[in-house]
């Protein structure tokens, strides 16, 4: 892990900003999500990818009322709603 260099305070809800340099390096955007996990002694900020709402899998994603969901999910729910689909969609 490299350092930046950069120190911020945390304000009285205990948020930060995050420097322009930073967000263009990482393609972050207003609004985009960030994944926040603890390692160690480290708090660990990740650009959140887009995922199924049902299994997490990032791959082969259809928007549906603003969700993801993988065709793979569709297919399931649909054979578990008694609908006979083929796989091959």
């Amino acid at each position: 892990m490299k350092t930046t260099g950069v120190i911020r305070k945390l304000d009285e809800l205990g948020r930060i900003t995050l420097p322009i340099e930073l967000r263009r390096s990482l393609d972050l955007d207003v609004k985009d999500g960030l994944e926040i996990t603890v390692q160690d002694n480290c708090i660990i900020l990740r650009k959140a990818e887009c995922a199924d709402i049902f299994t997490g899998s990032t791959e082969d994603l259809l928007d549906f009322e603003g969700k993801k969901v993988s065709r793979q999910s569709i297919i399931a729910l649909a054979k578990l709603a008694g609908l006979n689909v083929s796989e091959s969609l």
